[in-house]
């Protein structure tokens, strides 16, 4: 019995320690206790308060906002159905409107920019086939003319640019002119399916560029100065078949300027012997027939290959260079796929320049909704330093909507080469 006692007196001794050191640690009575109890659970209440309140503000916050962009996007899709009148109209849509279509100006200019109609030619140019013609054309070039018939030379001083349109409130025009004296080369050359203005058949004129000039480019100005002078030997007897061509475009670091407009000058109606200052209107810029390509066309569907055949450019010459030499730059736009350019071999440059070289280029994608095939001709000289100068364009292809002769032909001869002859436009 004595020992039970003392092993009850060991396990009490300890609970009695730990009671007087919890004392010691909280030397505190209930009410504070219940006092330091109160104040946290006040604040837990109000924080979670605090809370609820952030949650439902960014709720209604959102919820106005997304009323209000909905608002203004409905105002801008149906502002020409609502009356003008409208006493709670505000000014806000119409200002945005007006950016709208003034963007979407900006960018069918740029879409357009190589897309229009060929001045002699029924063919329009697919390099262009994507994009839109320019309805309007704003500004005008102010320029001089002047022949020396003592020294047999044209010279012509662009001077200045007036009344462009601003393309957007961002991108500022950085206007240039690119000059080409167009000498009308025959009148005999039979080009199938060539019908004038009245829809008449008759034979076109080919033309050729004897000399090309560029202007310095303005940045920022939609009525650029320049007084850049150009001038180049020219006989006489000549004057009566020279146009002169100037473009006026937009400059793009890519190389894909915009063409604001042009104006074209037959020398023949001036009487160009004194200086003579003019003032032109721009034009909607039109093509010119340079030559024609006779080109082949062959699918192979087993395997999707694509084969085009350079066989023959006809060109004009004015004067035989024993070093000029014309390639061919061939490139591929299937299904939206851009494939890698090919390029044909030098060969010298004469009235019918032959090559006979087949490139080939696997396709992407079958069935083929949508290709596009484009040829340009460069010339270049193997003596001179010059860089290449660009002859004409050409382009085959299917549209969604449409597709070309020759690419019809070739879908009905599979796995049989179909040639034909198309117009080369500048």
């Amino acid at each position: 019995m004595q020992s039970v006692m003392v092993a009850i007196i060991d396990l009490v001794a300890p609970v009695e320690l730990i009671s007087s050191a919890g004392e010691l640690k909280m030397p505190f009575s209930d009410a504070i206790k219940y006092s330091i109890l109160a104040i946290s659970v006040t604040l837990l209440l109000l924080a979670l308060g605090i809370l609820a309140w952030q949650i439902f503000r960014c709720c209604t916050q959102s919820h106005n906002t997304y009323n209000q962009q909905d608002t203004v996007s409905s105002n801008l899709l149906y502002t020409d159905e609502k009356p003008t009148t409208a006493g709670n109209y505000s000014g806000a849509p119409s200002t945005k409107v007006e950016d709208v279509s003034t963007e979407a100006r900006r960018l069918s200019r740029c879409l357009s920019q190589t897309s229009f109609p060929s001045s002699g030619s029924s063919q329009r140019d697919e390099d262009m086939g994507e994009q839109e013609s320019i309805k309007k054309v704003d500004g005008s070039l102010r320029f001089s003319v002047y022949y020396d018939r003592l020294q047999s030379r044209l010279v012509v001083t662009v001077l200045q640019v007036e009344g462009l349109l601003q393309l957007s409130q961002t991108c500022r025009l950085q206007p240039f002119v690119k000059l080409r004296l167009m000498w009308a080369g025959s009148e005999t050359v039979e080009v199938e399916g060539f019908t004038d203005e009245e829809g008449e058949e008759t034979l076109p004129v080919l033309w050729t560029v004897l000399q090309e000039w560029r202007t310095r480019t303005v940045k920022g100005s939609c009525s650029p100065l320049y007084g850049d002078q150009f001038s180049c030997v020219l006989q006489e007897d000549k004057l009566h078949h020279v146009n002169l061509r100037m473009e006026v475009k937009d400059f793009d670091k890519f190389s894909r300027h915009t063409v604001l407009g042009e104006v074209r000058l037959p020398l023949r109606q001036l009487n160009i012997f004194y200086p003579l200052e003019l003032q032109e209107e721009l034009q909607i810029p039109q093509k010119d027939l340079v030559g024609e390509v006779l080109l082949t066309l062959k699918f192979l569907p087993t395997s999707q290959r694509l084969e085009v055949g350079l066989l023959k450019v006809r060109t004009v010459l004015t004067e035989m260079c024993s070093d000029a030499a014309l390639y061919a730059r061939i490139s591929v736009q299937c299904n939206q796929c851009k494939l890698r350019y090919q390029k044909t071999s030098a060969v010298d440059r004469c009235l019918v320049t032959v090559f006979n070289q087949v490139l080939m280029f696997s396709l992407p994608e079958s069935p083929v909704e949508q290709c596009k095939i484009l040829v340009s001709v460069y010339e270049t000289h193997a003596a001179r330093k010059s860089a290449k100068r660009l002859i004409g364009q050409l382009s085959v292809g299917k549209e969604r909507s449409n597709e070309d002769e020759h690419w019809t032909w070739m879908m009905r001869s599979v796995r049989q080469p179909v040639a034909k002859w198309h117009s080369l436009l500048i």
